[in-house]
């Protein structure tokens, strides 16, 4: 039973020793991801100094697999997953097949039973969910052909975990002379729930999340928002599990998709999920904790024959068989090398092995072995890959043709951004789209931005200050941001903004002078202010009422913008003529 104080001190001191080590690794020019691991041996129960609940971090680390895969789910479209289907589908079962067959006999050669072997090869041979989406996601390959491939390839495992999950105990209750007739009805069993996860997910939650979605955006209350998309999230995965048998990652991942083809999805992801990093960062934590360095001299020989298999095996038939459907050697390469590694699933069937009395207590520490060193590996391995010459091709170019044929709009010379689509962005969109560029609108308001996608104008519900708001927008390959949102922190979006793209021209609305150095700070090239132009106006009024000449209302208009700005007005940045 845990201790009360378990729980803050399992959080705190995990993530401490994470953030640590993990900026150690970073300084060595190494994935973070070798420090969370090493964190985990650090507060785990075979090394000296703190140690940490495992069963709590366990938990926690679940959760971070569900915000990851519902954050997955939200970013990947189902004609993306349809689209692949002709390679993952048969590519992920011949690669399960194989290495499969290869785990089992490392385990065989290791002295344990032919079932044994077979549970600990099924166990190898499914890659992990986190460090996958992670790879792809720090590598930018998520969104190409090869990320899509290797995420599609990765839910077929998910799918086919659960089935063996739910057939393992079948098996093993009925030993060798189990009945065929009962095994196959247990199959059947599995296939129709996992059907009917499915079908409740896009029938009834594509009618009822969205319009949750909807009701609670319309309260403006973005605490409730994000609690919303959190509680929708959570749910859906626990649903999936208590409900259907499935895998919560599975059912988060479908949950995703769902509220990914609605309005929400940059929103969601944005604001509901900021802290996923932190939970899949306790992931690699839990794992870390499983290692017992005083196994290690005696179980060598088999942690190094399930390295040989997860490191070499499976990736060279992932290769084969993604190269004999016709897949580029580019794409082949980058999936093989993405799923040369193991993680979460792999526990949970040899936990469940364990349980039924089928593996022996040396494979959980092989598994151990294996996980933290593929996983350690796996990052530096689809650097190297990437930094290969057409593999930069591949991710650059099949990036370009994908965005192309995803959004034609961007074809046009000039790509702007206008953020907020009150009275002055609606005129500025106006004159954008008269002048032959088509802007991309971020607007809060959800009905604008239903009204503006009905008109044909690309538009972006979310908040422009959200890092994802903006790239979901194109800020990275724009030409320019046009602010003139009223009462939005400009200096946040604009800051968010150049993070993304440091040659991006920016011209921002003020209402007050005093707002002008803080934008102009965050990287505003030029500012207009509500009270600068009131003042140039009514200038130029009295002084025409006067009976002034146009020299003369001229130089005062300078004579004021020396006042308010010290030296003159800016002058006008390249950019703007495009803008």
């Amino acid at each position: 039973m845990p201790h009360e104080l378990d729980l803050i001190l399992t959080i705190t001191g995990g993530l401490t020793a994470a953030l640590a080590l993990g900026f150690v690794t970073q300084r060595m020019r190494l994935s973070p991801i070798v420090g969370y691991l090493l964190a985990g041996i650090l507060v785990g129960p075979f090394t000296p100094g703190f140690v940490a609940h495992k069963g709590l971090a366990d938990q926690l680390a679940e959760i971070g697999v569900i915000l990851l895969m519902f954050g997955v789910g939200l970013q990947f479209h189902v004609r993306e997953l349809l689209a692949v289907r002709k390679v993952a589908v048969p590519g992920a079962l011949v690669q399960i097949a194989v290495a499969t067959a290869l785990g089992a006999l490392v385990g065989h050669a290791a002295g344990w039973t032919w079932g044994a072997a077979v549970v600990f090869g099924v166990a190898i041979s499914v890659a992990s969910t986190v460090v996958l989406t992670r790879v792809l996601s720090d590598s930018g390959v998520l969104h190409t052909p090869a990320g899509h491939l290797a995420i599609g390839w990765l839910v077929l495992e998910d799918v086919f975990t659960v089935l063996v999950l739910v057939l393992l105990p079948a098996l093993t209750d009925g030993g060798p002379d189990a009945d065929a007739a009962g095994i196959a009805v247990s199959v059947g069993l599995a296939v129709l729930k996992l059907a009917g996860l499915v079908a409740f997910i896009f029938i009834v939650g594509q009618r009822v999340i969205p319009g949750l979605l909807g009701y609670v955006a319309k309260t403006g209350s973005r605490e409730l928002f994000t609690l919303t998309v959190l509680v929708v999230a959570l749910g859906v995965a626990v649903g999936s599990a208590m409900l259907f048998g499935s895998s919560m990652a599975l059912g988060a991942f479908l949950g995703g998709l769902v509220v990914g083809q609605s309005d929400f999805s940059s929103r969601a992801a944005s604001e509901a999920l900021p802290m996923r990093d932190a939970f899949a960062v306790l992931f690699f934590v839990s794992v870390g904790m499983l290692l017992d360095p005083t196994q290690l001299a005696a179980g060598w020989p088999i942690a190094a024959g399930t390295l040989a298999v997860v490191l070499i095996g499976k990736p060279i038939a992932a290769l084969a068989v993604t190269l004999l459907l016709g897949r580029p050697l580019q794409t082949a390469l980058a999936v093989a090398v993405s799923l040369a590694q193991i993680g979460e699933f792999s526990f949970i069937l040899a936990a469940l092995g364990q349980k039924l009395g089928v593996l022996p207590v040396e494979a959980a520490q092989a598994l151990v072995v294996a996980s933290i060193v593929s996983i350690t590996l796996n990052p530096v391995l689809f650097n190297r890959v990437a930094r290969w010459k057409s593999t930069l091709v591949l991710r650059r170019g099949a990036a370009a043709r994908a965005e192309a044929e995803a959004a034609p709009v961007d074809e046009h010379a000039h790509r702007t951004v206008v953020v907020g689509y009150g009275p002055v962005g609606k005129t500025l969109t106006r004159l954008l789209r008269e002048n032959g560029i088509a802007p991309t609108v971020v607007e809060l308001n959800l009905d604008t931005v239903k009204e503006l996608q009905d008109q044909g104008i690309r538009a972006i519900y979310g908040d422009a200050t959200q890092r994802e708001i903006l790239e979901r927008a194109g800020v990275e390959t724009a030409d320019s941001l046009l602010f003139t949102a009223a009462g939005a922190p400009g200096a946040g979006v604009i800051e968010q903004a150049k993070g993304v793209n440091p040659r991006l021209f920016v011209l921002a609305r003020a209402f007050y002078l005093r707002e002008v150095a803080a934008l102009k700070k965050a990287g505003a090239d030029i500012v207009v202010t509500g009270e600068a132009e009131v003042a140039f106006s009514m200038t130029e009024r009295l002084l025409v009422r006067l009976g002034a000449t146009g020299e003369q209302v001229e130089r005062e208009r300078e004579r004021v913008r020396s006042e308010f700005f010290g030296s003159g007005s800016p002058e006008p940045h390249p950019a703007a003529r495009g803008a």
